[in-house]
């Protein structure tokens, strides 16, 4: 899977290459616009960490497409980002991006209620150092929202499974449980304008032969694709 790759920076070293985003962002962009067409994650993502009139941080945010929605109801938002294209895209759209990564998030403490990362740390183990900058960010009592894609849900879990046959879905929620995250599973829709491009977005998503298949299984311009919605609550009282 060509999966946004925003998670290598959570390990010491550089960030791994995204090519869904880094090689094709227009492409991405329509992907981004036709994913939860329904709202089934931003009305999850509201109801266990609402943003309304706090200070939200979007790690691994791209070009920023997310950051508009948290400024509807937000107090401010800044997104944080490693490849310098897609920082550079943001600031042209007006929004608050900066480089950085992960594991060095270019804020102060305590400045955030809610960091927010969307199809970032799929892996689970090794995330650590990058769990562990979000509660340095968090004020007590924030909110760390985990965002990713559920590899056992079809028809997408399936196509991410053949790309990625070594990925083990439920080690990965151990992980996460382990970690003192709630969990919660969306079944969500993405929903395209045409045919041309449901199977743009399946070629920057899959390889070739993956892209290929998932085209052939999907009739019409819809797909439904299952996500894992992870929160943890920094504990208030703590001193910082």
């Amino acid at each position: 899977m060509r999966y946004k790759g925003f998670g290598g920076q959570l390990k010491t070293g550089p960030a791994i290459p995204s090519p869904n985003i880094w090689h094709w962002p227009e492409v991405y962009e329509q992907e981004n616009r036709a994913q939860d067409a329904d709202g089934a994650l931003w009305a999850a993502l509201a109801e266990v960490a609402p943003w309304a009139g706090l200070d939200v941080v979007d790690v691994g945010c791209g070009d920023g497409f997310h950051l508009p929605r948290f400024a509807e109801q937000a107090r401010s938002v800044v997104g944080v980002e490693p490849h310098p294209p897609l920082v550079e895209r943001a600031v042209q759209r007006g929004l608050d991006v900066r480089r950085g990564g992960a594991e060095a998030l270019p804020l102060p403490a305590a400045s955030a209620d809610l960091v927010h990362a969307r199809t970032a740390y799929f892996f689970g183990e090794g995330c650590e150092p990058g769990l562990a900058e979000a509660d340095r960010v968090l004020r007590p009592g924030g909110v760390l929202a985990v965002v990713d894609l559920d590899f056992t849900v079809a028809p997408y879990g399936a196509w991410l499974r053949a790309d990625l046959p070594r990925y083990d879905p439920a080690a990965v929620e151990r992980f996460f449980a382990r970690q003192g995250f709630d969990q919660r599973r969306i079944t969500s829709t993405w929903r395209f304008p045409d045919r041309g491009t449901l199977e743009a977005v399946l070629r920057i998503e899959f390889a070739p032969a993956t892209a290929g298949r998932a085209i052939a299984e999907t009739i019409g311009l819809s797909i439904p694709v299952g996500y894992r919605l992870h929160t943890r609550r920094r504990p208030a009282g703590l001193l910082v």
